[in-house]
């Protein structure tokens, strides 16, 4: 399945019979990120968290996993 990132509009291609290609197709409101994007936000996250200006807003189930 041809999949297009949302930030950085590359184009990938992921496995039809993958979890993630499934979600896609059943729930389309559902958008694809790629790893480089995902990392990328990921780390920039956690820099703003650790300077404490910044409120991470979490759902309870998160919250445990915590």
């Amino acid at each position: 399945m041809k999949v297009q990132c949302v930030i950085c509009d590359t184009i990938e291609t992921i496995e039809n019979d993958s979890l993630e290609a499934k979600r896609l197709r059943n729930r389309p409101i559902h958008t694809y990120m790629c790893e480089v994007c995902k990392d990328r936000i990921t780390k920039r996250t956690n820099e703003r968290a650790e300077t404490g200006n910044f409120k991470l807003y979490r759902s309870k189930v998160e919250e445990e996993e915590w």
